[in-house]
C-alpha cells in the first residue's frame, strides 16, 4: 500500500489479492482505491462510515428546520386550535 496526500491508497488488485492486509494495514484510516493509478473509492472503518452518515442525516434536518424557520407563518388563535370542528 502507499500513501497518498490524505492517507494510504492501494489497488483494486491489492484489495482483491488480500483484503484482510489491505484493512490491517489501513489501521483505521480510510483507504483510497485505486483502478490504472486513477481513484475509484473510499475504504472507511465502519465507525467512520457511521458517524459520516449520522452527521449527514443531522445535517440534512438542519436544513430542513431553517427552511422551515423561513417558511410565512399564519397566526392562529388558542380558541381555533381547540375548537371540535
Amino acid at each position: 500500500m502507499k500513501r497518498f496526500v490524505g492517507g494510504l491508497a492501494a489497488t483494486i488488485s491489492e484489495l482483491r489479492t488480500n483484503p484482510s492486509k489491505v484493512i490491517r494495514e489501513a489501521k483505521e484510516e480510510p483507504v483510497l482505491i485505486l483502478r490504472h493509478k486513477e481513484p475509484r473509492a473510499y475504504l472507511v472503518p465502519a465507525d467512520t462510515f457511521e458517524r459520516m452518515h449520522e452527521e449527514l442525516e443531522d445535517f440534512a434536518l438542519l436544513q430542513e428546520a431553517t427552511a422551515r424557520m423561513n417558511d410565512e407563518s399564519i397566526p392562529v388563535s388558542i380558541a381555533e386550535l381547540s375548537s371540535d370542528s
